[in-house]
């Protein structure tokens, strides 16, 4: 589904502060994986998102997402088949519109149509549904302007906003770090419930090492762009990360 083929990044390039983010980074991921990604500072979690999303563009390599070569494809062209979430819950939204608003304009996410407002009874019969799921009310509450929300009622917002047009694969930039822990776990396991059942490959960055076990399938773990671990199912258990972060800093 998605594939890094020997993708690096300079920033800086040819100046006295030049910083080598990623050098011959290779990355391969299934359908339906879930994977969490841990790392210190400039470990180049960020980066990765931001290749992969066309954010940012590698100096060298090339980025593939379902056979089809992305690597030059720009942001809102790949819209349609990434949705990402960031740690800000500010980001994702347009906060002087309403709920319903929000959801209308990532309903045409990735579309050629123009942006309009108008709302189907279609789509906020469909609308609804969808925000019923989250189990916080907002389907009573879909006129609502969304700058009106609290932090993690804008982060389950933008979290619906992502998914709505199912993505193949999903970005979580740090989605919890901004929140209360009662957010924080409510984003969780919406995330969860969100991810399950779904062929859409999933990359979530975490400084917490107890989500990076609990969630997910798979954990990497990045030093200096580099992937140094690297491992699935039940070997995830086997490794001592309590003392990788302490010896890495994160």
């Amino acid at each position: 589904m998605l594939r890094i083929e020997n993708v690096s990044k300079i920033f800086h390039k040819n100046r006295p502060d030049e910083k080598v983010i990623f050098k011959n980074l290779n990355l391969s991921v299934k359908k339906d994986e879930f994977i969490t990604i841990i790392g210190g500072n400039g470990a180049g979690k960020s980066t990765l998102m931001n290749l992969i999303s066309g954010s940012m563009f590698p100096d060298t390599g090339r980025i593939f997402v379902d056979s089809r070569d992305v690597t030059s494809l720009v942001e809102h062209k790949r819209a349609r088949i990434i949705g990402r979430v960031f740690q800000d819950p500010l980001k994702g939204t347009a906060p002087n519109l309403t709920i319903e608003e929000n959801l209308s304009l990532a309903m045409l996410r990735g579309s050629k149509r123009g942006l309009i407002f108008g709302t189907s009874k279609q789509n906020l019969n469909f609308f609804k549904e969808e925000l019923s799921k989250l189990g916080l009310g907002l389907e009573d509450r879909i006129k609502t302007k969304v700058g009106l929300l609290s932090g993690g009622q804008r982060q389950s917002i933008t979290l619906l906003m992502a998914t709505i047009v199912r993505p193949k694969i999903l970005l979580l930039d740090e989605h919890t770090a901004a929140l209360d822990p009662k957010s924080r776990n409510n984003i969780l396991d919406l995330t969860e419930k969100i991810t399950k059942n779904t062929q859409m490959v999933t990359l979530m960055i975490t400084h917490n090492i107890e989500d990076a076990l609990k969630f997910g399938s798979r954990t990497i773990m990045l030093r200096h762009g580099e992937i140094i671990l690297d491992l699935e199912g039940e070997k995830r258990k086997s490794v001592n990360f309590s003392k990788l972060q302490d010896d890495f800093g994160f």
